[in-house]
């Protein structure tokens, strides 16, 4: 194996002042990643070092600098109070905040609720309803949150004034209506709160109830639960729908309930904790990315209430190559304030809610600093992981196929499953590239709305390229998932750059068909289509690799085969059955990953006989040596893959949608 895709990391590469702050590597305690609990410590207190430049004069407002979010800026620094206030909270619980930060949370505290609602640089917004002025329900369960891990030195510092003029704040954030999702926690843990300080009633148990019972409704077995209901499996799943829950159970500790919790975190972790690339990347999957280490937030969780498949080595490995993965790849500015993007500034990964202090929920995935200096997750040393000496596959009920390749580390999911959709909305409109794709990994990210599709089966009329927006989860097996969608024609107005649609072609009861199965590094992806016409472009879009400029890619073509390469990652698509021709086209708004990227991609002709579309795909930081043949006899897909065959009956397996 070349050190390229050695399992233990070079050495940090961290440039500007925090370099200066590190503390040596330790290779003996931690073989892999170099990093000890000094760096987390060192990488925390430059944070909110660097944080104290633009706090109010008061204290109660951070304004980082950058574009405002929807919520205009008295929110944003809101924002950019609650989210440090976490950090330090977790370092104070740690014994590890060396320099006192939690007391200039304190003094904001005071400040932000003497006058709620005043125009002035200081006084926290009223917090409304769900909507423009409905963000601030998130900063307030931050803050209760990080009073709970610090009841002692923050609450118990308060004149009983001032006490009292902050549980009003929290009081009135409880009763307004939050976001039909993972918001109904923020209630619930701000009541935790009140309750843990004494300040319980019919309102704060309510909120809680009602919170333990969503969650139970939108539990999906498998240690996974649906951001709301409907079909939502992202990155909210760990850092929201069990961090909540089970810090409530574990700070108040309710034993019974942290019994109901704890072996869902447990089972979600077996699965998930195979998601992180062996460099430290998360899987770049849905919203907020731009909370960079938060994906951590679960594993660390696990190691903190004793729920965890994982030892006490294999945690911090995962968490150490996670804080190495993104301080080496720029997301910290010279300035020590996060970016808003994914390593720097990365527009395309923001949402309209995404303000200056957004990238500061990265604090969640700082959650282990609660654990003393002697907990088993600091002391142990660090150790293998499965994936160093086997390849891995999972496919999940709720429709994720997991694919993890031993030679070099790297993570697909694909996606039969996930949609964001509300049940009630409209299938209609937009893709959201988020959450639309067949695929996403940890070393690339979707392209943008308005760039050729990466990973997506797409017909075209009019001009109009379909799009997937609902999926409608179908099956899975040992190493394969489907799903079926209706392909929608948005029609994008009043321009061409808008992220909006309306109208445009209506394809009455059509259907794609989607399966995608696995092997090793190889993928298979079928594809039906069910009263589509004849006569018009189809295409599939491979993985989508990114760089810095044009020329560092190398395109290769061989009959239906082609390749794109950017420093050491390679995109293949192979048509197997009824495509016509293969290429390679730019997305010039690039990815997370990089400036500009390229597609690979198979195109063909739809047709009345054969509607069946079989290609091999694969995305690999190693040479792919072995092929996938596949074979196509009316509804049957026979796939020979390089030790067996494996064969797909499209009318059993699609059966129940006719």
């Amino acid at each position: 194996m070349t050190e390229r895709h050695s399992m233990k990391l070079a050495p940090l590469d961290v440039t500007g002042p925090l370099a200066a702050l590190l503390p040596p590597e330790d290779r003996a305690l931690s073989p892999y990643t170099g990093v000890t609990r000094e760096h987390w410590i060192a990488v925390a207190d430059h944070l909110l070092t660097s944080a104290d430049a633009y706090r109010s004069p008061e204290g109660a407002r951070i304004n980082f600098p950058g574009r405002p979010s929807q919520q205009g800026p008295a929110t944003d620094g809101l924002e950019g109070f609650a989210r440090t206030f976490l950090l330090a909270a977790f370092l104070h619980a740690g014994g590890a905040d060396r320099n006192n930060h939690l007391q200039r949370y304190v003094d904001g505290l005071v400040a932000g609720t003497r006058t709620v609602g005043a125009d002035d640089n200081e006084s926290w917004p009223e917090v409304g309803h769900v909507g423009r002025t409905g963000q601030p329900h998130v900063e307030a369960a931050g803050i209760a949150l990080s009073l709970h891990l610090t009841k002692d030195d923050t609450w118990g510092r308060l004149k009983p004034d001032e006490q009292d003029r902050l549980a009003a704040w929290f009081r009135a954030t409880i009763e307004k209506e939050p976001s039909p999702n993972n918001w109904y926690l923020f209630p619930a843990t701000i009541a935790s709160f009140l309750e843990g300080v004494g300040r319980a009633d019919d309102q704060t148990r309510y909120v809680l109830d009602r919170a333990l019972g969503l969650i139970e409704v939108w539990y999906r077995g498998e240690g996974w639960y649906s951001d709301g209901a409907g079909e939502a499996y992202d990155h909210y799943v760990g850092w929201a729908m069990h961090l909540y829950p089970v810090l409530h159970a574990h700070l108040r500790g309710l034993t019974s309930l942290a019994d109901k919790l704890g072996p869902r975190l447990d089972e979600f972790l077996d699965s998930f904790g195979r998601t992180f690339d062996r460099d430290g990347s998360p899987l770049y999957y849905g919203r907020s990315m731009t909370y960079r280490t938060a994906t951590l937030a679960a594993v660390a969780l696990g190691e903190a209430v004793g729920r965890t498949p994982l030892t006490p080595g294999q945690s911090r490995r995962i968490l150490s190559a996670g804080l190495r993965y993104f301080v080496e790849r720029g997301s910290i500015t010279e300035h020590g304030v996060l970016s808003l993007g994914w390593h720097g500034e990365h527009l395309p990964s923001l949402q309209r809610y995404s303000g200056p202090g957004s990238p500061y929920w990265a604090s969640k995935g700082f959650l282990a600093l609660m654990l003393p200096a002697d907990h088993p997750v600091w002391t142990a040393t660090e150790e293998a992981l499965p994936a160093d000496s086997e390849d891995h596959v999972r496919s999940l009920g709720v429709g994720l196929l997991i694919q993890t390749t031993a030679a070099d580390g790297l993570v697909r999911v694909h996606n039969h499953g996930s949609d964001h959709l509300k049940p009630d909305a409209a299938d209609a409109g937009a893709p959201d590239p988020l959450y639309s794709r067949l695929g996403y990994s940890t070393r690339t990210g979707p392209t943008s709305l308005h760039d050729p599709a990466d990973n997506e089966l797409q017909v075209r009329i009019r001009r109009v390229w379909s799009a997937r927006r609902r999926i409608h989860r179908v099956a899975t097996g040992d190493n394969w998932a489907a799903s079926w969608h209706a392909p929608r024609f948005p029609q994008f107005s009043p321009w061409e750059g808008s992220d909006s649609a309306d109208g445009g072609p209506v394809l009455p009861s059509a259907r794609i068909e989607s399966l995608t199965a696995v092997h090793g590094a190889l993928e298979v992806r079928i594809h039906r289509l069910i009263w589509v016409p004849p006569a018009l472009p189809v295409r599939l879009g491979g993985w989508a690799v990114a760089g810095s400029h044009p020329g560092e890619f190398a395109v290769s073509q061989s009959g239906l085969t082609v390749g794109v390469e950017v420093g050491g990652l390679r995109s293949a698509v192979t048509g197997l059955h009824g495509w016509e021709s293969a290429g390679a086209t730019p997305a010039p708004y690039g990815t997370a990953y990089g400036e500009w990227a390229v597609v690979s991609e198979l195109l063909a002709t739809t047709s009345a006989e054969d509607t069946v579309y079989v290609a091999a795909a694969s995305l690999s930081a190693v040479p792919v040596e072995a092929a996938v043949e596949a074979s196509v006899d009316g509804p049957v897909v026979t796939v020979r893959w390089p030790d067996r065959e494996q064969a797909f009956d499209l009318d059993a397996i699609f059966a129940g949608i006719r």
